[in-house]
């Protein structure tokens, strides 16, 4: 269990996976940013040093052993028991002195989720050039898709609160967990806010486990993939959209001759158009049964998030000044 805060229980968690030459450094960064909180270390199968560093470090150590951030992800919010939730790499490379201020504005501001937006400290060591372009691509789509964003869909380093972290399915396996966990919260109109953080280089010997191409394949296929789910009007409309325009396309032909000649001598376009256009008609109408599945679906998991304890139930805003809060933080 978490440590109080004046009944308030604070969680760290950490993912790793082979981060011997890292996670002492995070722990201990975020033990002086957060006294009040126990530090959680979950390990992902990690073929070196890091649960015994970890553990001497002062961490509660914990082991997942489906390989992959997004069921480490889903093991931590399962297991701990904790009122707000503050979620990094074991890296060292996101700033945990920012810590206290990300969770201040969740209680201040009543969010249900901070993102610590990254800004990078050496560019060339921590941030790849890649990854920038990844990432100003990926979220561009994802605004595109389901509206409001995040300028830093990707970052790892996020402030939950309780019921946040208890209504979140956490489906994902792998990186593409991020994405999962924003789609999350743009669905349910949750309250959430971004703040620019620090991102350093990571500590000598630690090595990412990032895979640009194949990794960022797997976030496109999560984004569409939720993308169906979520809208399917947009996305079965679309995909029937297409099919019509290419049925009327093939069609004009067809009814040019016929409007000339009476006649219609090319049957296999003729049935290919009629073909296209019942698959449209019927991609349509999947859509709008599907919207109508989903609507359903999505208020049942809006009533599930209601139903449990938001920040406004631990610290009332009329009782708890912001620098109070901060104060109270860092002590």
């Amino acid at each position: 269990m978490a440590h109080d805060l004046d009944g308030i229980r604070i969680a760290v968690l950490l993912p790793c996976y082979n981060e011997e030459a890292a996670i002492a450094q995070t722990v201990a960064g975020f033990r002086a940013a957060l006294p009040s909180a126990t530090i959680y270390v979950y390990d992902n199968n990690s073929s070196d040093r890091t649960r015994e560093v970890a553990a001497a470090a002062g961490a509660v150590v914990r082991t997942e052993k489906m390989q992959g951030k997004g069921h480490v992800v889903r093991r931590m919010f399962a297991d701990v028991e904790a009122d707000i939730y503050v979620m990094a790499d074991g890296d060292a490379t996101y700033d945990s002195s920012a810590a206290p201020a990300l969770v201040a504005k969740l209680i201040d501001e009543q969010l249900d989720m901070v993102v610590g937006a990254r800004q990078s400290e050496v560019e060339s060591e921590s941030y790849r050039p890649g990854h920038v372009l990844g990432n100003k691509l990926f979220t561009g789509i994802l605004a595109s898709l389901f509206g409001r964003t995040f300028t830093d869909i990707f970052s790892g380093y996020r402030i939950f609160s309780r019921r946040f972290a208890k209504s979140f399915p956490a489906l994902a396996r792998g990186f593409e967990t991020e994405t999962e966990i924003s789609v999350h919260a743009l669905e349910l109109a949750m309250p959430v806010g971004e703040v620019v953080t620090a991102y350093g280089a990571r500590p000598e010997g630690s090595q990412s486990k990032l895979s640009t191409y194949r990794d960022g394949w797997r976030i496109l296929k999560t984004i569409m993939h939720l993308f169906r789910i979520e809208r399917p009007v947009l996305f079965y409309g679309g995909f029937g959209l297409f099919l019509a325009a290419i049925a009327v396309v093939i069609s004009i032909p067809l009814a040019v001759t016929y409007v000339q000649t009476g006649l219609v001598p090319r049957f296999p376009t003729a049935i290919l158009a009629t073909g296209l256009m019942i698959v449209a008609f019927l991609s349509f109408v999947c859509g709008l049964i599907l919207d109508t599945v989903v609507r359903g679906r999505r208020e049942v998991r809006r009533l599930h998030y209601l139903a449990l304890p938001g920040v406004a139930d631990l610290v009332p805003a009329s009782r708890v000044e912001p620098s109070t809060v901060r104060a109270k933080l860092q002590a």
